[in-house]
């Protein structure tokens, strides 16, 4: 567990490594640079899913901590990337329990994902403003699209695709959303303030 978390840590400082020198090139739309972001990306989602998950009271729900990560990614690579992290690194998961991909989740996450990164490109949420003022717009976002996707997204494809029981159904949106909301505003804000705090000494660095 020690050894994955420090490569995961490994990991993030990989990709802001990424991204600072990405800044400092011309945007594209879709460069090699956000190709690899969304690679390392799910693979980071599928570890803190797979292996930092908690066992929450109801059935078939655990306590993430990878929306946080998901959360940030998006805000940092914008709403594509946000959403092709959530969905292959959920479907990994799903796929390395052995019970096959439960494709209204999968979804979900993905929908997360993409909500966010619009909301950060809608609220203007760069790396000049991930400061005490860009961290309430950013738990606002995440909260925002949590009740989203755990209380619509997630039910309604439930419902749609696999006929799942309403009762149930309310459960586990309730329990997932409020807790992923929880650990992404834990999770999500210490990376956010982690990346801000590269930013300004690199600009600083250049400045001078």
């Amino acid at each position: 567990m020690t050894e994955s978390k420090t490569q995961a840590m490994d990991t993030f400082c990989f990709l802001i490594r990424i991204e600072n020198s990405q800044s400092s090139s011309p945007k594209k739309k879709f460069s090699v640079k956000t190709i690899v972001a969304i690679g390392i990306g799910a693979a980071l989602f599928f570890v803190l899913g797979r292996f930092v998950a908690i066992p929450s009271p109801v059935p078939n729900v655990n306590i993430c901590v990878q929306y946080g990560l998901l959360a940030f990614m998006s805000v940092v690579y914008g709403p594509v990337a946000g959403a092709l992290i959530g969905l292959i690194g959920h479907a990994l998961i799903d796929f390395s329990y052995g019970w096959g991909i439960w494709w209204s989740w999968v979804i979900a996450s993905g929908v997360f994902g993409l909500l966010v990164g619009f909301a950060a490109k809608i609220l203007k949420m760069d790396e000049a403003q991930l400061g005490k003022k860009g961290l309430i717009k950013f738990n606002i976002a995440q909260v925002v699209s949590h009740i989203i996707c755990w209380g619509a997204v997630a039910p309604v494809l439930d419902i749609l695709m696999y006929n799942e029981p309403l009762d149930k159904l309310f459960a586990q949106g309730l329990v997932s959303g409020i807790s992923n909301a929880i650990t992404t505003a834990i999770v999500g804000s210490l990376l956010c303030v982690a990346y801000a705090a590269t930013k300004t000494k690199a600009g600083s660095l250049t400045k001078e």
